[in-house]
């Protein structure tokens, strides 16, 4: 499988999100873990030590998962190569599992990587929910950069690449 492989999207993504779940972890301010994406093997080398060809299956729920000093979050990271996001990214399952997850108390939001402009954003599951609901009326299919909400980048800084942490902190201030 070669790097622009559709297989490979948001590697770098998830990558980056890893590491900066490392250091959160070592620094104690949270514990969150990648969700393994379900797949059914179809085929396995002679000797079966190896998966040679699989799918994936069609239901899985985030990224990820975890606690921060005590509150339950989940999110997703997805890669976005040009200004606009196309909702065919994310999947009902997952609106429906980061809804129920916002009624028990927890925290779900999307990390969204403009690729092309080397940004990351966090977008919150209420902002998320909104351009749903616009495209299940009829609506837009994605939305544009220029719509998503101000104040929500994710800066860099002390070796965090991906500093979700930010994003919460300003959630939790706009849920009073």
């Amino acid at each position: 499988m070669t790097w622009t492989s559709r297989g490979l999207r948001g590697s770098t993504l998830e990558d980056l999100i890893n590491r900066t779940n490392e250091l959160y972890r070592e620094h104690g301010l949270c514990i969150v873990q990648k969700i393994p994406t379900p797949i059914t093997p179809v085929k396995m080398n002679e000797d079966h030590s190896q998966i040679t060809l699989a799918y994936f299956d069609q239901k899985s729920t985030v990224d990820y998962i975890g606690s921060v000093q005590g509150i339950p979050i989940c999110f997703d990271a997805k890669e976005c190569s040009v200004n606009t996001f196309t909702l065919a990214n994310i999947h009902e399952h997952q609106i429906a599992f980061m809804e129920e997850y916002e009624k028990q108390g927890g925290i779900s939001f999307i990390v969204i990587y403009y690729s092309h402009l080397n940004r990351f954003h966090y977008m919150r599951y209420e902002i998320l929910h909104n351009f749903w609901n616009r495209m299940i009326e009829g609506g837009r299919k994605s939305f544009r950069l220029d719509e998503i909400e101000d104040g929500f980048d994710l800066l860099p800084h002390d070796g965090l690449f991906v500093p979700y942490l930010d994003g919460i902190k300003k959630d939790l201030t706009l849920r009073g």
